[in-house]
């Protein structure tokens, strides 16, 4: 991409969607369009219809969705399937009969099956029932995996799909009942420091296996594949086992038990934990094999503890807000 380039970033204002701007405008691009929700509803179809044509985007960081952890996920299927299909349908389509360049398309390796082989390789999709808890927001990111194939079959467009694993860092959802795991447990070790708190329960088992990507790292990824080459990004396109699918993460693990031990160090929280063993865990283990980007030259740079780290200084900065 030329820094001169017209570059749509749906969601901006997103975890997501915030640091690829950082990062884009870090890199020297300068002519970005964003919009907030009030100013352009994703899921309305004329609206997006007419965001395209009248500012005609060379090219499409698709970071807009409805996202939320176990709890969400669980409580507010219908949401999750709606409105991230009608988003991603709008902008894809509307990419597509605007001349769009190239397009990213951002979803979760939570689009794998519960029980796929570890670490989960990109032809691993659609060999195996979904984890139940999220099936609805997966199904949803499926079809949009699907939507950006059919369109590069069938019209010769350029849209690749990432999957990072789970995310974290500035900008993330600390709502409780709306959250991810790491950001809910900073939330609730730091209130729990506050009220001087003796434990902090911590939902399931604390057995399951996560792998966790700090957001910069992924927006330095999105910029990185945007601009691969044309021979090694038609390669991605094109891949027989996994056609236009990269999976995106650091390919390091670590518990829930081990991980709420990580958080509450941080965070400076001094009493015991409690795990809710009649909570559920989700899918047991979680890794994502991203030999395919690491292989094409990128590799995550932020450390775990350091992430966390500088996700709580966010949180503290923005704790009266939240």
């Amino acid at each position: 991409m030329h820094t001169d380039a017209k570059i749509f970033v749906a969601g901006h204002r997103g975890m997501v969607g915030s640091a690829i701007v950082r990062k884009l405008e870090g890199a020297g691009y300068r002519n970005l369009l964003l919009k907030s929700r009030t100013e352009l509803d994703l899921c309305n179809q004329l609206a997006v219809e007419e965001f395209f044509s009248q500012n005609r985007p060379e090219y499409v960081f698709l970071a807009a969705a409805r996202v939320g952890g176990i709890i969400a996920n669980s409580n507010y299927k219908g949401e999750f399937i709606h409105d991230n299909l009608m988003i991603q349908n709008n902008i894809i389509h509307n990419s597509w009969t605007n001349d769009v360049k190239r397009l990213l398309f951002l979803g979760s390796t939570c689009i794998y099956p519960k029980f796929a082989p570890q670490p989960m390789k990109e032809e691993h999709l659609l060999t195996g029932p979904l984890e139940p808890t999220n099936d609805a927001y997966a199904i949803a990111k499926i079809a949009g995996i699907c939507q950006c194939r059919s369109y590069n079959q069938q019209y010769g467009t350029r849209y690749l799909s990432a999957m990072p694993n789970n995310l974290y860092g500035p900008n993330d959802n600390f709502d409780l009942e709306k959250s991810h795991v790491l950001p809910a447990m900073i939330r609730k070790f730091h209130e729990a420091k506050l009220r001087g708190d003796s434990s902090v329960t911590i939902w399931g088992s604390g057995t399951p296996l996560r792998e966790f990507l700090q957001v910069d790292d992924l927006a330095a990824a999105c910029l990185f594949l945007m601009n691969l080459e044309d021979s090694r990004y038609q390669a991605l396109l094109n891949d027989p086992l996994a056609p236009a699918l990269i999976n995106v993460g650091s390919g390091q693990e670590i518990n829930i038990h081990d991980l709420a031990l990580l958080v509450q160090d941080v965070v400076g929280f001094a009493g015991t934990l409690v795990f809710d063993t009649d909570k559920p865990d989700g899918t047991p283990r979680k890794l994502a094999d991203s030999s395919r980007i690491h292989g094409l030259g990128w590799h995550h740079t932020v450390e775990l503890r350091d992430g966390i780290a500088g996700a709580y200084k966010w949180f503290l900065e923005n704790y009266s807000t939240l």
